[in-house]
């Protein structure tokens, strides 16, 4: 069985292209931050790459940017190409079977203009928002 299951925000605003065939098909691109915790209480997250096609890429295009927290099932997918000098590029991705959002607009617009002295509203058991782990992940990531 190949089936995983992530929750996690949108690192960037997701890639949005349309495939050259006679009936061009959507394909969004994006990454998630998903949230890791070690037994001792340490933080960390995980980078997984996710493709979408269709109907749920159109969703994702018109509805997801940056930030917002989506709960998605997929499969793993991966291949290979070789590129301009001949070397062989493995890649891995999920394939987005399912996803739904994981939090109203309202607890994200919440969530996303809430300043750590105000405190964010969505925090997970350890006490930390979701929006300061993300913030503090993203000083040390080159893609801001």
């Amino acid at each position: 069985m190949n089936s995983c299951n992530f929750t996690g925000r949108l690192v960037r605003d997701p890639e949005i292209r349309y495939s050259t065939s006679e009936k061009p098909i959507c394909v969004a691109r994006f990454t998630l931050a998903v949230q890791r915790t070690f037994k001792n209480g340490e933080q960390t997250a995980d980078f997984p790459r996710f493709v979408a096609f269709g109907r749920n890429a159109e969703t994702i295009e018109k509805y997801c940017k940056q930030g917002i927290k989506l709960e998605i099932s997929s499969s793993l997918r991966t291949g290979s190409y070789k590129n301009r000098e001949g070397q062989t590029v493995y890649t891995t991705e999920f394939e987005v079977e399912r996803f739904e959002f994981a939090e109203s607009k309202k607890k994200e617009a919440e969530t996303t203009h809430s300043t750590p002295a105000t405190g964010a509203s969505n925090t997970d058991p350890s006490g930390m928002s979701d929006e300061a782990f993300l913030n503090g992940l993203y000083d040390e990531y080159p893609f801001n």
